[in-house]
């Protein structure tokens, strides 16, 4: 049990030490933040412990460095004027103000008795000011950008729009050019199914593979439409062009094992050398398993039936009549049931014999229904495709 808590003890303090450098190392390299977020997670139990004087003094030390580095930086920001910089001050003015929040909680902080001081200011005025002057121009920028055409330009208009709603929401007619930049910066894709195979494939498996609704897909600046719409103009088309259908002959294995095992069959009586029944200690017959060898003959039968669909996925820019991506890929699809028959004795049997004694024979599939169950596999192989495309 000493041992024990002596091991602790030392884990306790290697710890504790640990954090302490962690923390002195995030100050010596300037990661102020770092070292005040970590000393505040130690200062929030037991803050006026002996051990806890070490944290609030690099807290403060910290907390000093990282307002004067700050202040320092947003002053040389505003005395360069150039308009880009207007986030970065009120960013950090922001975060002047969040660093002493976070801090106020745990306060008052004694170190030897002596209460260790943090000089809080009110930046309120300085962060609305600062904020008034980004939206201004975050909303120009907006605006400017949304005069290109270029989709990429507009994509980039929508998110320093995007960033002006997160930081003053509602502000002027910011939703109406988000809408705008969204609707504009949006890749239109217009996708069809193009049968090479001379076969015929089942309607239900076209309409499951141009159904993107349920491909679950995620793509903010990407739209796919298999029924063209006469308001877009489409800027890529993507075509599912299936290459061959291959379907295998309908096949019966069958397997034959013989099984044996000893089991138990009843029982008998014990009896000794000379033929007569042995008594246990209190006089009673002694009755032993009747050990016997049992066999069966095990058939197993395997049907199969497989289906494999070869296709190519070939992406076009519709506006300058160029290739720009091809994918080739294939999806199979096996159809396999397993049953058995058996005779002899049942006992002789394994589990997992047993359980197949239940399967029966089943009609194989049609070739319709086997194309349309590897259409399952070729729409995971089309929405992992469709996922991964970037257009430049």
């Amino acid at each position: 049990m000493k041992k024990l808590l002596l091991f602790s003890t030392i884990v306790t303090l290697l710890v504790a030490c640990s954090a302490k450098k962690q923390v002195e190392q995030a100050v010596n390299t300037g990661n102020y933040d770092h070292a005040i977020t970590t000393a505040l997670q130690k200062l929030r139990t037991n803050k006026n412990k002996k051990r806890k004087a070490e944290y609030v003094l690099m807290l403060q030390d910290a907390y000093y460095k990282s307002v004067e580095r700050d202040l320092n930086t947003i002053k040389h920001f505003k005395k360069d004027r150039n308009p880009e910089f207007l986030k970065n001050i009120f960013e950090l003015y922001s975060d002047l103000d969040a660093r002493q929040e976070a801090i106020k909680p745990i306060l008052p902080l004694y170190v030897n008795g002596k209460n260790i001081t943090f000089d809080f200011k009110d930046y309120s005025d300085e962060i609305a000011e600062s904020k008034a002057q980004l939206s201004d121009y975050l909303y120009e920028k907006g605006i400017d950008l949304l005069e290109s055409d270029n989709k990429y330009t507009i994509r980039e208009a929508y998110r320093t729009l995007d960033y002006l709603e997160n930081i003053n929401p509602n502000y002027e007619k910011t939703h109406e050019l988000l809408a705008e930049a969204h609707e504009r910066g949006t890749h239109y894709v217009l996708v069809s199914i193009n049968n090479q195979t001379r076969q015929v494939i089942p309607q239900r498996l076209e309409d499951d593979l141009l159904n993107f609704n349920t491909y679950g897909l995620n793509q903010f600046w990407t739209v796919y439409h298999a029924n063209p719409s006469n308001d877009i103009a489409y800027d890529f088309s993507m075509q599912l062009q299936l290459k061959q259908i291959n379907i295998s002959p309908e096949r019966l294995k069958e397997r034959e094992f013989i099984r044996e095992r000893e089991v138990v069959d009843g029982w008998k009586y014990k009896k000794d050398r000379n033929g007569n029944v042995m008594k246990d200690s209190l006089g009673n017959d002694i009755k032993i398993d009747k050990i016997i060898k049992v066999k069966a003959r095990f058939n197993e039968f395997i049907q199969t039936k497989e289906s494999q669909i070869i296709a190519d996925v070939v992406y076009a820019d519709l506006k300058t009549k160029q290739l720009i991506d091809e994918f080739s890929f294939d999806s199979g699809f096996l159809f396999e049931n397993v049953f058995a028959r058996y005779r002899g004795d049942k006992r002789a049997l394994e589990k997992e014999d047993r359980r197949l004694l239940d399967n029966r024979r089943v009609p194989f599939p049609t070739n319709e229904q086997m194309v349309y169950d590897t259409g399952e596999d070729l729409k995971a192989k089309l929405k992992n495709i469709i996922a991964k495309q970037r257009f430049n």
